[in-house]
């Protein structure tokens, strides 16, 4: 009797203590399109770390995960940040412009063909807006009716990929 209890309560803590670090610690994603290829792929499951922003902000070219609410339903998305709060954004042929840069963002994490106008956009103060790294493929603020990210449904920076190989996210 005294084995069985002590094996429950292993397994009663060892539950208790993944609750925990899921909920306060990190966020496992799984991928489900290809809108981040080719630095995530379609069917990777990423770790991503709830504390990073305890104190700091988000920055531009984190890939973070969130919280996405349309049509009544919440989706969990794993998107690159392209523009800061207060900023004004526009795409022109794909190139990602913010006013008052000398010059377009870099396209280093975009895969695929660069095509697309899109706004501009005036992102409000506490929002984010994120792009997938596959432009041409990715549901993100460029289409979403709502384009900003608002900074309470960040849930974590993405740190590595963990399933079906193992990788840094960058």
């Amino acid at each position: 009797m005294r084995t069985f209890i002590s094996i429950v309560r292993t397994f009663v803590l060892a539950l208790a203590l993944a609750l925990l670090i899921t909920e306060f610690v990190v966020v496992n994603a799984s991928v489900v399109s290809g809108s981040m290829e080719q630095t995530i792929m379609t069917g990777d499951r990423v770790i991503c770390n709830r504390l990073a922003y305890l104190r700091r902000e988000p920055a531009r070219f984190d890939v973070v995960a969130f919280n996405h609410f349309e049509d009544g339903q919440r989706w969990v998305y794993v998107k690159r940040i392209v523009g800061m709060p207060g900023e004004r954004l526009e795409i022109l042929d794909g190139i990602v412009h913010i006013t008052g840069k000398d010059a377009p963002l870099p396209y280093c994490f975009v895969y695929g063909e660069i095509r697309g106008n899109y706004g501009p956009f005036y992102i409000p103060p506490g929002h984010f807006f994120v792009l997938g790294d596959n432009r041409v493929s990715s549901y993100d603020s460029k289409n979403w009716p709502d384009p900003f990210l608002p900074r309470e449904n960040i849930l974590g920076r993405a740190v590595f990929i963990y399933h079906p190989r193992l990788s840094l996210v960058s």
